[in-house]
């Protein structure tokens, strides 16, 4: 199996380490294949492919899309080094409002499975990184969703202390008040 597949400490988040083929010439490697993929439950159809570019510091999240139009994603750095962050919004969970975070890099070519019911968030480590992941439900406006991203009761542990945020991003409620308006799954 081109893959080695782990479970975190929240299970349902899966790291993918991609077996990587390197000589003189550079490296090849499959980053996705359906049928591995799926004896692990990453289940259903991704639909679309997504890439940003960010300079150092920039964090981006924590964003989900809310029913019925809730997302998982499959999330890869193709350049630079970002350190990748899912939490648990399933109220039923046992690890609801708990978070889990790895690097991801050009260099370790990781990948993390999102699944849905999970907001998403990232900071950049390094000069500028490139990030792409695939989604297996479309981008609806009107159900796009957040986190703050430094909301006490969560308490991730970024690995920077002042980061770039966007002013979308810095207006988003807490996980009290998303529970309150009904945002978690």
């Amino acid at each position: 199996m081109p893959f080695e597949f782990k479970r975190l400490e929240i299970p349902d988040v899966i790291l993918i380490k991609p077996k990587i083929f390197e000589d003189e010439r550079g490296f090849f490697m499959e980053t996705y294949k359906k049928e591995d993929f799926e004896k692990v439950g990453i289940k259903g159809e991704f639909i679309q492919d997504n890439h940003s570019k960010s300079k150092y510091g920039v964090l981006r999240g924590l964003h989900f899309q809310r029913e019925p139009y809730a997302q998982a994603k499959i999330v890869r750095c193709i350049r630079g080094v970002i350190y990748d962050v899912a939490v648990d919004l399933r109220k039923d969970s046992p690890t609801f409002g708990k978070w889990v975070g790895v690097i991801l890099s050009e260099h370790n070519k990781w990948q993390l499975y999102i699944p849905r019911g999970f907001a998403h968030g990232f900071v950049v480590l390094s000069d500028i990184a490139e990030v792409v992941y695939k989604v297996d439900n479309i981008y609806a406006p009107n159900h796009e969703g957040g986190i703050i991203w430094n909301d006490p009761d969560i308490s991730i542990e970024w690995p920077i202390d002042d980061p770039i945020i966007s002013e979308k991003d810095m207006k988003w409620p807490t996980l009290k008040e998303a529970i309150k308006r009904e945002w978690v799954f």
